[in-house]
């Protein structure tokens, strides 16, 4: 009995770190987001690149108020991610499930004010599309590829939230919710870039 105590012992310290450690896991998830966001800056700059090489014309986009209250509730959704991080490190199941629940509403909300925001453009006036101009291809390049990270984390939390109800997570076993909220944020945070330099910067010309 004691040797098997052992070998688990073991196998736990080697998948989560001693105490006060960062786990194998954990680290492979900063240098995939890391990787990620690498691709954002690629992407960020070949944007910029486009708005200054063609600083002589006039584009922007036509003033929507959707990108605005989107950003906001997807912000928002990092409230609810920390707290169901925060609830299974403590050891309350209850948060987890809300905090899972309110981050996916949130996240689906945003897609789909997105969705919208796409429709308006396409069968607008200026039929604004990816293929329309280059800016066009930029635009949604870019915002479509972070539309496509929104939606593989909500999937993402949406397995967290099934295996959350199965009671599959505990106070010291949970990596999979800490990856999530890890990935979640990550999303947040590139969203700021992303709406600084599509929406923001074009109001001050």
């Amino acid at each position: 009995m004691s040797t098997a105590h052992g070998e688990q012992v073991r196998i736990i310290e080697e998948q989560h770190g001693q105490p006060g450690e960062r786990s194998l896991n954990w680290w492979g998830m900063v240098f995939f987001i890391g990787s990620e966001a690498l691709i954002f800056a690629n992407l960020i700059a070949a944007f910029l690149y486009l708005e200054i090489r063609n600083s002589s014309q006039v584009w922007k986009l036509e003033f929507s108020i959707v990108p605005f209250i989107a950003s906001i509730i997807l912000f928002s959704s990092s409230w609810f991610v920390h707290q169901a991080g925060s609830g299974i490190r403590s050891g309350n199941q209850k948060k987890l499930i809300w905090g899972l629940a309110g981050t996916i509403a949130l996240g689906v909300i945003f897609l789909a004010l997105q969705g919208v925001e796409y429709t308006t453009l396409i069968t607008g006036p200026e039929h604004f599309t990816i293929s329309s101009s280059i800016f066009g291809s930029a635009f949604f390049t870019l915002t479509g590829f972070h539309g496509l990270h929104v939606t593989v984390g909500a999937i993402f939390l949406i397995v967290c939230l099934i295996r959350a109800t199965r009671g599959h997570f505990t106070k010291e076993q949970h990596f999979a919710v800490q990856a999530a909220e890890m990935y979640w944020h990550f999303v947040d945070v590139v969203w700021v870039f992303v709406f600084t330099l599509v929406y923001l910067v074009p109001l001050l010309r």
